[in-house]
């Protein structure tokens, strides 16, 4: 399926997705950092993901997408199907529903969207929640990588390094950046990559919705980030840096991507060039 046969379009307001909660065709995720989130209340009919389980949760890079056998037996358990109509939230702004939606995209599932402020936006919109579990039914869903360029591997982005029209996005902390903090072998930054902080792409002061799009596409212009460019996005495991390669696709992005061992891995090496 195609965007254009889309639902809804990739950012959604909580008054839009309200307006289409009945559709059979919409499949709600809650993707909340703190599972009693989902309990507190949730967008009615909204089915609850374990983030973790957008994780490969073993080896020496457990930040991994997990592989197509597990990504089939996940999107199965979840009802998922070729018409189904993805909305993704979280309760933090968009990290893990943006992790999602990247996973989806990976799998060449491309009806998809993002609930913009996640479960804050909806609360304080005024709008009802739900405190009753939702079992979906499971499907039989099938999952190959056929999008495999939306992920980059270390090895692939240690050569391109420095080449004309591919840049880096580390949206980890500042400090983090400049090797001041982190929870690795070695600290620093990826040579060339610019820095933007998760949290600035939020808007805090709207129910942590993705803030102005004027603004940030000029923030990341000053940065040397434009929409030609190919873009690679990272943190430290590629959760804040979900939020981050999905503002790119809503801001015009079109190659975006995402290095989903992002700092855990390049940081934890002996052989990767680091900066500070």
């Amino acid at each position: 399926m195609s965007s254009e046969d889309n639902l809804l379009p990739l950012i959604i307001e909580p008054e839009q997705l309200e307006a289409q909660l009945d559709a059979l065709s919409l499949l709600i995720i809650d993707v909340p950092l703190k599972a009693e989130s989902h309990e507190q209340g949730h967008v009615p009919g909204a089915v609850y993901l374990d983030p973790k389980r957008l994780l490969r949760g073993e080896g020496d890079v457990p930040n991994e997408a997990p592989d197509a056998e597990a990504l089939s037996a996940l999107f199965s358990s979840l009802g998922l199907t070729r018409d189904t109509h993805v909305v993704a939230y979280d309760d933090e702004g968009g990290g893990w529903a943006g992790r999602l939606l990247w996973t989806l995209e990976l799998i060449g599932h491309t009806r998809y969207s993002y609930l913009n402020g996640g479960i804050h936006a909806w609360r304080a919109a005024g709008l009802p929640t739900s405190t009753e579990t939702t079992s979906p039914a499971p499907s039989d869903y099938r999952a190959e990588i056929l999008h495999p360029e939306v992920a980059i591997d270390r090895v692939e982005l240690a050569e391109r390094l420095g080449e004309k029209g591919f840049a880096i996005w580390d949206a980890r902390t500042r400090a983090e950046y400049d090797g001041e903090k982190g929870d690795n072998k070695r600290l620093g930054h990826i040579p060339g990559a610019v820095n933007l902080d998760w949290l600035d792409a939020i808007d805090k002061a709207r129910d942590l919705r993705i803030r102005d799009y004027a603004e940030l596409i000029t923030e990341l212009e000053t940065l040397g980030l434009t929409p030609d460019m190919e873009v690679v996005t990272h943190c430290q495991t590629h959760h804040r840096s979900g939020l981050t390669w999905l503002v790119g696709k809503a801001l015009g992005f079109e190659k975006m991507r995402a290095y989903p061992g992002s700092w855990k891995e390049w940081g934890n090496r002996d052989d990767t060039p680091i900066e500070k």
